[in-house]
């Protein structure tokens, strides 16, 4: 009877380690399931602030009183929304350097700004003008057709055709991810201009357009609003209607999220919508 009794304390036991076992099982996945449910809640958040500051940029893009108006020249806006910071910049498609129809001086000229010698930044705009142009001769000044492409190993060779996204430009013989990084800001596919609009351009597409270093900087003073008599408001003009925005959002406790967009002011947005977006990307912020 004794051994009957040792053994059913033994099984009572074992039970209990493994009741316990269970218990302490639930707890765990409770707490990560909580944990994990905190953080969803917080990254949607995050990520509708920031949409909030693209939807707020539309309008104030779109608005007629210059008092109203943002000015899409890449200055930052910063506002609050249900406890969170939002900083938003926004920067008119004309003002940058498109990759199907800038002229070769004005791609060069950006890439010598953003760091490239002359002889490098020659070839990568010719690599540039071979992707996207529909002959398979080599631009001047080195340039990239099938064969070279072939010679280094790629799976791929020139495009000849427009380019369709910036992103694009990664594929290009010669552009490093660290050179892509540099440009990418400064690029777009959406202007069709020959030479940016220097009013909305960034440092370094002015700097490709011929401008020297302390007319940059007056240009940048005045968008800061920083020169004496000049309100930064008082340069806002009317845009292309096409503009790039970024949104940052963030609160107190460190949680932020980006958004990032391209979008077309105007009739014809889905469902009503004061724009069109022509692209989007969500995510955490630089």
């Amino acid at each position: 009877m004794t051994h009957v009794r040792g053994v059913a304390l033994l099984l009572v036991l074992w039970l209990l380690v493994l009741m316990t076992g269970v218990v302490s099982a639930f707890a765990l996945t409770a707490r990560v399931e909580g944990l994990e449910g905190r953080w969803q809640e917080r990254s949607v958040a995050a990520r509708l602030a920031a949409e909030s500051g693209i939807e707020l940029a539309a309008i104030r893009l779109a608005a007629t009183d210059p008092a109203r108006s943002w000015r899409a020249d890449g200055r930052p806006y910063n506002f609050t929304f249900e406890g969170w910071r939002v900083q938003v910049r926004m920067q008119d498609e004309s003002g940058k350097v498109d990759l199907n129809a800038a002229m070769p001086d004005v791609m060069s000229g950006l890439l010598v700004a953003l760091g490239e010698d002359p002889q490098s930044a020659a070839r990568l705009t010719a690599a540039i003008n071979d992707w996207h142009d529909d002959d398979d001769l080599l631009s001047a000044g080195g340039g990239a057709e099938d064969p070279q492409y072939a010679a280094e190993g790629l799976p791929y060779g020139a495009k000849d055709r427009p380019f369709e996204l910036t992103s694009e430009l990664r594929l290009v013989l010669g552009v490093s991810p660290a050179l892509y990084a540099r440009i990418a800001p400064h690029v777009t596919v959406y202007s069709g201009m020959s030479r940016p609009e220097a009013a909305s351009a960034s440092a370094p597409v002015l700097r490709a357009l011929g401008m020297d270093a302390a007319g940059v900087a007056q240009v940048e003073a005045e968008r800061a609003g920083t020169l004496p008599g000049v309100e930064a408001s008082a340069l806002a003009a009317s845009g292309s209607g096409t503009y790039s925005i970024s949104s940052i959002a963030v609160r107190e406790d460190g949680t932020r999220a980006q958004v990032r967009a391209v979008i077309r002011l105007g009739a014809g947005g889905v469902g009503g919508q004061l724009y069109t977006p022509l692209a989007w990307r969500t995510g955490t912020s630089d």
